[in-house]
This record gives C-alpha cells, structure tokens and sequence, in this order.
C-alpha cells in the first residue's frame, strides 16, 4: 500500500513538472522561428488572427486601411483582403520572426509562410501591398523593394492608376 501511494506521488509529481514544461514551452513556440499556426481570421491585407487568438502583422508590407471604425475603406483595402483571405484564411502558415518580435500594439510581427510561399512576397508581387521597411526588422527589404518595381512597372494592383 505505501508502495502504491508513493507511485502514484511520483507519478502525480511527473505529470505536474510535464505540464509545467508544456505550458512553458507552449509558449516559447511564438517568439522562435518556425512556429506554425493556423489563420482563422484576416483582418485586412497585411494582419491575421491565429487559432491561439494572437494577431499578427506581416513585417515588410502596408496594405490600403479598411478603416473599419472610421469608413470608408481606401481604394484597393477590400480587393487586398480578399486576397490575403484567398491565401491564408483556414490555412496552416508559417511564422519566421525578425530582430522586433512585437509591435506597439502587441501584434506579432512575423513573416508568414503558406507552403513554403511568401505572404507579404506575394502581396507585394500582385499589387496588393506596398513595401513598408520599419529597422530593425529590414531582412527581405532588398527583395521586397525588386518585387514591388517589377509590380509598379506591370501595373499591377495599386499601380493600375
């Protein structure tokens, strides 16, 4: 019997320490590079919302405002949602981080991956994205500023005008 009892502290002790380590590195998950998470709301065209309720914001890209609380929205916002919501809503998406984790707003700032496919890339690409370069978080900027001439030059999207 007093066997069993200390088998079952052991046992109830292990589960606590396990529990305690899952919640600690549940979250840890968020702040390294290759978190995946899935996208259950897009807010417009360059923020999301993930199924563990945090909102990210693409790092590199400015999509036109939907100004939901001052409408209207500005011209291509909705045609810039649509698209992001085309790419990501429902989706499993993979988060790479920069130097700034975190915004003034406590948004994620995150470059986000669908199957292996740039989000803010291809926003940029098809004119639904301006490049927006705030240091430290400048990575892709090079890259980003190509796409967005090649997009400009094409008048695509934004450019059409």
């Amino acid at each position: 019997m007093l066997f069993r009892a200390r088998k079952d502290l052991v046992a109830t002790s292990a589960l606590v320490l396990t529990l305690t380590l899952f919640f600690i590195a549940g979250c840890v998950p968020l702040v390294q590079d290759g978190y995946y998470g899935r996208v259950v709301y897009v807010y417009d065209g360059d923020t999301v919302k993930l199924a563990n309720g945090e909102k990210v914001r693409y790092i590199g890209v400015d999509t036109p405002e939907m100004n939901y609380k001052n409408p209207p929205a500005e011209y291509f916002a909705e045609e810039a949602k649509r698209f992001n919501e085309r790419l990501v809503n429902g989706k499993r998406v993979r988060l790479e981080f920069d130097t700034e984790r975190r915004d003034k707003y406590n948004r994620l700032l995150a470059y986000v991956y669908i199957d292996n496919i740039s989000v803010s890339a291809k926003l940029i690409e098809e004119g639904y994205a301006r490049v927006f370069i705030i240091p430290p978080n400048i990575r892709y900027a090079d890259d980003f500023l190509k796409l967005q001439q090649k997009a400009r030059e094409e008048e695509r999207g934004l450019w059409s005008e």
